[in-house]
């Protein structure tokens, strides 16, 4: 985790000044998104990077509350939130293992391009579902190398050790889609807007 923390909080203001790969593509999944939320909404999201989504949403729901394990990263949402004049998305500094979250208490949870760099992703993935309401919404942007880049299983490692990358593991879109319907969730749609990034909404289903 540490190791983690530091590359992000390295390159977390170049990260910021960077712009979207396919705006499009990063447009049609707020829309996509929005389509589930409410005014009264209570959202979680995990890994929310320098804010952009998080506040993007914010007029389309209650409470919108933001953790990123970059302290650099949090900063620069705060900044950013400020700058928009966004007063209902909190933003938190926290690991996913020191996220304190009451079982079904939010209404919708967020994990964009988060769950290929986690250790454990059937482990969060299941801690998700326990914070979700009945019925509640999973919404999650992932790269599936698995599918396209194999080869990047050996080279990954070296990248993570010398800091060139964070930890990235490797499975297929069948194997995601297997991890969440394993942990009670009911896919609601799967779009893949390139070869490597499968964008799932899910349902709580039990």
């Amino acid at each position: 985790m540490a190791r983690s923390q530091k590359f992000w909080n390295r390159i977390a203001e170049r990260y910021a000044k960077k712009p979207v790969g396919d705006e499009a593509a990063y447009q049609k999944k707020l829309a996509m998104t929005r389509e589930y939320f409410r005014q009264d909404m209570e959202v979680l999201e995990i890994g929310c990077g320098t804010g952009s989504t998080a506040i993007a949403h914010a007029p389309h729901v209650g409470h919108v509350r933001a953790t990123d394990i970059s302290e650099k990263m949090i900063e620069i949402a705060k900044r950013k939130a400020a700058t928009a004049g966004v007063e209902n998305v909190t933003f938190e500094a926290l690991a996913i293992e020191d996220l304190d979250v009451a079982s079904e208490s939010v209404d919708a949870v967020l994990a964009l391009s988060l769950l290929h760099l986690l250790d454990d992703k059937e482990a969060v993935i299941a801690r998700i579902h326990d914070t979700l309401r009945p019925g509640g919404i999973f919404v999650s942007n992932t790269v599936c190398l698995g599918d396209s880049m194999k080869w990047f299983r050996f080279v990954g490692p070296i990248g993570t050790w010398l800091g060139i990358f964070p930890l990235v593991r490797i499975f297929t879109r069948t194997e995601l889609e297997s991890s969440f319907r394993s942990a009670g969730f009911d896919i609601e749609h799967a779009w893949q807007p390139d070869k490597r990034v499968v964008f799932i909404i899910a349902r709580k289903a039990r």
